[in-house]
């Protein structure tokens, strides 16, 4: 069962409905429950991506280590990411240089 903890809505399982009628289900296990809640409000947001995460945090509470750190870690992954689209690009020209003849 659904729970409020936080103001946040907990779910143990995953919703066994889609679309539609899981909203509806949704909205009376919410009126059940009290929950003055739009069930559109948990159903059709997608995940915040980790990148808006990474821009909201707040660095003032890190220290010069920490951030120099962090700074490291992106930097590393920039360069993986790089890398990835490097690779990606080769493989898509190799791919069209193949389909072409």
């Amino acid at each position: 069962m659904a729970r409020m903890v936080a103001g946040r809505l907990l779910m143990p399982q995953p919703l066994p409905l889609a679309g539609e009628s899981a909203r509806r289900t949704w909205r009376k296990l919410l009126r059940r429950k009290g929950l003055a809640m739009d069930a559109e409000d948990f159903l059709s947001k997608r995940p915040e991506s980790l990148l808006a995460q990474l821009r909201r945090e707040d660095l003032d509470r890190l220290s010069v280590d920490e951030l120099g750190e962090r700074i490291a870690t992106l930097e590393a992954e920039i360069a993986r990411t790089k890398a990835k689209r490097d690779s990606a690009s080769a493989f898509r020209s190799a791919a069209d240089s193949l389909f072409k003849k």
